[in-house]
């Protein structure tokens, strides 16, 4: 079965699920999509691995992942979203042992193989299948689910409370944000200060 290679798009609220994320990518043609939902700490871990300005005090999950691989001499070929049933993607991780040059795959949640294959700059694949019955999914307005975490609504109402402080007070924010490891409050307010500086 010919593999489609997929390219990561975007990252949005749901318009489905309250406290869930979006994920979006599209063929390299362009011609079909896939959306994805997934939890808020999914979303983080995606966004944190596409935006180079945020830096972790200490390494995050799929960073300390990403070490362990190198150690052991692992090289993630690439990612397959090979299944999607009852609104739920099933992906696959594809490695290669660099000494070895052995291979083997491991199941994974679909949110965490794009966050680890973003850390690789690995290609993320799927087949004709999934993108055919993804693409009616999207017909028939469905959203996809993937084991969306119920967010709590402090998280939003951290984020009003940054809509109306200065630069400085902003900046005083990002940093405590990051300190604490409250990585999406903190692409928000680093957002924010993106459009005062514009």
């Amino acid at each position: 079965m010919n593999l489609i290679k997929l390219n990561i798009i975007g990252l949005s609220y749901s318009q489905f699920k309250e406290g869930a994320y979006a994920l979006f990518l599209e063929e390299d043609n362009g011609l079909r999509k896939l959306s994805i939902v997934i939890g808020g700490c999914e979303s983080q871990a995606i966004a944190i691995g596409l935006d180079k300005s945020i830096n972790s005090p200490r390494p995050l999950t799929h960073d300390l992942f990403l070490h362990i691989a190198e150690k052991c001499n692992l090289i993630l070929e690439k990612v397959i979203i090979h299944k999607l049933e009852k609104g739920i993607f099933f992906s696959s991780l594809s490695f290669i042992n660099k000494k070895s040059n052995e291979t083997f795959m491991i199941d994974s949640r679909t949110s965490d193989a794009i966050a680890i294959a973003i850390r690789f700059h690995a290609p993320i694949y799927t087949y004709k299948n999934v993108m055919e019955k993804a693409n009616s999914y999207l017909k028939g307005e469905t959203d996809f689910n993937e084991d969306v975490i119920d967010e709590k609504k402090d998280k939003i109402d951290e984020i009003q409370k940054t809509k109306h402080l200065t630069k400085s007070e902003l900046e005083k924010n990002l940093k405590h944000a990051i300190q604490n490891e409250n990585y999406e409050l903190a692409a928000q307010i680093r957002d924010q200060i993106k459009k005062l500086n514009e």
